[in-house]
C-alpha cells in the first residue's frame, strides 16, 4: 500500500514539475494593452493598403471603396489611444512589441504627431472619394504622418 501511495505521490510532484516548467518555458502574453494597440495597427494598414493600391495604380479606383477605407482611418486617428500605452510596455521591457521607450520619454512629440496623423487623416477621408488625384495628392501628407512616427518611435524591421 505505502508503494502505491508513495508512487503516485511521486507521478504527481513529477506532472506537477512538468507543467511549471512547461508553462515556464513559454513567453509571456502580450498585455491586453499591447496587443489592442497591434491591431488598432492592423487596421490602419488594411485601410492605407486599400488606398495605397488605389493611389499607384495597383487596384481600380473605387470612389465608395476609398471614401470607406479613408473615413476608417480618420476614425482610428481619433481614437483616445491613451489607454493602449501604459508604462512599461515598450520592447525594451516587454517581448510582442516594437515600441521604444522614447515614447514615453517624449509624449509631448509623440502628441504633436498623433495630431498630424488626425489632420492626415481627415484630409483624406475629404478626399479619397472624390477622384483618383485626389486621393493620390492625400496620400503623400498621411504616409508621412505615420512614417514620423514610426521612424521616431518603432523598432525598425
Amino acid at each position: 500500500m505505502r508503494t502505491a501511495r508513495s508512487l503516485a505521490l511521486g507521478l504527481a510532484g513529477a506532472m506537477l514539475a512538468a507543467t511549471v516548467v512547461t508553462a515556464d518555458s513559454h513567453a509571456p502574453a502580450p498585455s491586453p494593452a499591447i496587443k489592442a494597440r497591434q491591431a488598432q495597427m492592423q487596421l490602419y494598414a488594411f485601410n492605407l493598403g486599400t488606398l495605397g493600391a488605389m493611389a499607384q495604380e495597383k487596384a481600380p479606383y473605387d470612389a465608395e471603396v476609398a471614401s470607406v477605407a479613408a473615413k476608417n482611418l480618420a476614425a482610428l486617428a481619433h481614437l483616445d489611444g491613451s489607454l493602449l500605452w501604459p508604462a512599461g510596455t515598450d520592447a525594451d521591457s516587454v517581448e510582442g512589441t516594437r515600441a521604444l521607450p522614447d515614447i514615453w520619454a517624449n509624449f509631448p512629440d509623440v502628441a504633436a504627431k498623433a495630431q498630424a496623423l488626425q489632420e492626415a487623416a481627415d484630409v483624406m477621408a475629404d478626399a479619397a472619394g472624390t477622384d483618383l488625384a485626389a486621393l493620390q495628392a492625400a496620400m503623400g501628407p498621411l504616409g508621412g504622418a505615420c512614417g514620423a512616427c514610426h521612424k521616431a518611435y518603432r523598432v525598425p524591421d
